[in-house]
């Protein structure tokens, strides 16, 4: 199991580099968004999730770790100001330059 949720972490992670790395807009930011969902679940992974255990706090004394609930919350909602920020900026740079490539200059073959 352990195997597979790193293998999808390094897919996410290599997707949205590869995406990053495009010289579109739209494909920079799917690329942030899915270097963040890999961080996220990178982040809660760590928190050594277990089942059956109070959210809390229980009478036996075993309960799951709110920290990293609390990192993924944070994040998610960064994560989303982010991408919406993101798409702000390349609306006005569509705008401002009448094309979508990041440097603002379209290559003609």
């Amino acid at each position: 199991m352990e195997a597979l949720f790193a293998a999808v972490l390094g897919i996410l992670t290599a997707s949205g580099v590869y995406l990053l790395l495009r010289a579109r807009t739209f494909p920079v930011v799917m690329g942030l968004t899915l270097i963040s969902y890999a961080v996220n679940l990178f982040l809660f992974a760590m928190g050594r999730l277990q089942t059956g255990v109070a959210s809390v706090i229980s009478e036996n004394g075993k309960y799951g770790d709110p920290l990293p609930q609390a990192l993924v919350l944070t994040a998610i909602v960064i994560g989303f100001a982010m991408t919406a920020f993101v798409v702000v900026l390349a609306l006005r740079s569509v705008g401002e330059t009448d094309t979508d490539h990041v440097d603002g200059q379209e290559t003609k073959p």
